[in-house]
């Protein structure tokens, strides 16, 4: 039996290196790998090793015959993948990577090559793992929040367990004795670049893309008006947005954008809260929704079916645990697709959208939420004067009469439509793009098209808000390799100051720095208050909180502290 990839794949492309037939694809080096969906695995060519199950950090990948039901379409998608042709007959193998992409050699200098690496999420640790592969590296990771790993504690869905997994490699990354963490300490507000410059031979920003894309009609801004990406930041217990203001009095949820954000925000709204507490959801957003009055969610669209901006994973993942519906006339939006489309992913979407129920029906048995899909709608305002009650959309597309409006009733406006990028105080910035210019990763001076040097960019900041958690393992991969070639060749400074001084500049700057040992204290405390639950973790959500872990963690005896570390090493 072949091994299937399922929906939790993550673009990482460990699978890759690990499997010694090369049927995984596409590759890190083969075009559309950047923006594929996921990976998929040849059922003709694989020889059912396994040697790719072991290398995935988030378990998406087994046997044919160890799926369960909800997982059986995915069968057929790793195979759609690949061009029929006779049983039997395997494809050449088309990638061109070695089995494991050689890291450049720092040379033996006298200095060892030290390097600040600015935020902690996946590209930011991705980064900080090609590096210290490297002998004679040393990496500082500094980071804003108390806790380190940001969109993949943050931002991923909470009942997406599996994804989330990925952080046992960061851990293990973060372990690393030539590895610092300075949490809860900002650059551009405790440290400049130019603080940064003066203990390191280069930084690497690895700060995303944090803010909204914003859409620009009348009443977005009143109360009951929001983002997806900060409804999932609260649900996710992400301290800035703890106390964020979330109404769920009213039966209907309008999101648009049809987005996977936008996917997993209506599947979280409709799902049974039992089902929430068995995960790391928030404490204040699971009793908010086992209070919750909404009913339906509406994720309303701009364009049409085949245009849809969900990935097919989720689309089966959403399918399987949640009640999806269409009206009639968008249900005649998929079949109109579905004649004149050839793309074989996007035949798949559709031809899963034309099995959802319809929305004109009477409600299921079941009683639960649902979640509505609504096509060719380009928003034109909120309603409501003093809060929002509805949404005004103009129809659009073929069968649209003139002047045809949709209004939909909501107590919750919700918009999904992209992320940008912001300004780094000491580096230049595109605006239009919402990146730093950059090339394979160095940045350069708009002015003088040169390299700006010393300094570095990886993930969305460095490429825009495109690929999944994994791509950013080949993303930062491109960029080390630029810094370490920078540095070979002579064309970084030495640090101006020695190592040590770095310590006492952060904790002159923020004395409620947090290094790795609190956050491992943070991480010990998490387990443990979910464990009497049977969950994951129960997050900490206030700063407050997180300090005096840590702190009670610095002032425990050895005996105590190495008792906590073995605690975490069991859970």
């Amino acid at each position: 039996m072949p091994h299937v990839i399922t929906q939790s794949c993550c673009n990482d492309g460990s699978c890759v290196f690990a499997c010694p037939v090369n049927c995984i694809h596409p590759s890190p080096d083969e075009p559309g790998y950047a923006t594929s969906e996921m990976l998929y695995i040849d059922p003709v060519a694989c020889v059912d090793c396994g040697a790719c199950v072991s290398a995935c950090p988030v378990g998406a990948i087994a046997p044919e015959s160890q799926l369960d039901a909800k997982q059986l379409p995915f069968i057929e998608i790793n195979a759609s993948f690949y061009p029929d042709r006779p049983a039997g007959v395997k494809l050449p193998p088309t990638s061109k990577l070695a089995p494991v992409i050689p890291a450049p050699e720092v040379h033996q200098r006298e200095t060892p090559l030290t390097v600040a690496i600015v935020g902690s999420g996946p590209a930011a640790m991705y980064a900080a793992d090609e590096l210290l592969i490297q002998p004679r590296v040393r990496v500082n990771v500094f980071e804003k929040l108390p806790t380190p790993y940001g969109l993949v504690r943050a931002g991923v869905a909470p009942d997406h367990q599996n994804t989330k997994k990925v952080t046992r490699l960061f851990d293990r990354v973060a372990g690393h004795r030539r590895l610092r963490f300075y949490l809860n300490v900002e650059v551009g507000k405790h440290l400049s670049h130019a603080d940064l410059l003066a203990h390191h031979h280069a930084v690497v920003y690895a700060v995303g893309a944090p803010d909204d894309r914003r859409l620009d009609i009348d009443g977005m801004g009143l109360p009951g008006t929001g983002t997806a990406t900060e409804l999932v930041a609260w649900i996710n217990g992400h301290p800035d947005f703890a106390d964020l203001a979330v109404d769920l009095s009213h039966e209907r949820v309008v999101i648009i954008g049809n987005g996977n954000v936008a996917l997993d925000v209506a599947r979280v709204l409709t799902a049974d809260p039992d089902d929430l507490a068995r995960t790391d959801i928030a404490d204040h957003a699971l009793r908010a929704l086992r209070k919750s009055a909404v009913r339906e969610v509406v994720i309303a669209a701009r364009r049409g079916p085949a245009q849809s901006a969900f990935t097919l994973p989720e689309l089966v993942g959403l399918t399987e645990s949640s009640d999806v519906v269409l009206d009639p006339a968008d249900r005649q939006r998929v079949l109109d697709d579905l004649a004149t489309v050839a793309d074989p992913l996007t035949r798949a979407k559709l031809e899963i959208l034309t099995t959802l129920g319809d929305a004109s029906a009477a409600p299921s048995e079941s009683g639960r939420p649902r979640i509505r899909l609504a096509y060719q709608l380009t928003p034109q305002r909120v309603l409501g004067d003093d809060r929002a009650s509805g949404v005004a959309f103009a129809v659009n597309g073929p069968g649209a009469g003139a002047g045809e409006v949709r209004t939909f009733d909501a107590g919750l406006v919700l918009t999904s439509i992209g992320y940008r990028g912001k300004p780094i105080p000491g580096l230049p910035f595109d605006d239009e793009a919402a990146l730093v210019p950059n090339d394979g990763g160095r940045v350069i001076d708009p002015a003088s098209a040169r390299p700006v040097v010393g300094a570095y960019v990886a993930g969305w900041i460095k490429r825009g808000p495109t690929g999944f958690i994994g791509t950013n393992k080949s993303c930062s991969l491109e960029t080390v390799q630029a810094l370490v070639a920078d540095f070979n060749d002579g064309k970084l400074a030495d640090p101006q100051v020695e190592p040590l001084a770095l310590d006492r500049l952060v904790r002159q700057r923020q004395s409620d720095v947090i290094d790795s040992a609190g956050w491992r204290a943070i991480d010990a405390a998490e387990i443990a208050r979910g464990i009497g639950d049977g969950r994951p973790r129960n997050k900490f959500t206030d700063v407050a909180d997180m300090l005096a872990v840590a702190a009670a963690a610095r002032q425990a005896p050895p005996l105590r502290r190495r008792l906590a570390a073995r605690l975490r090493e069991l859970v």
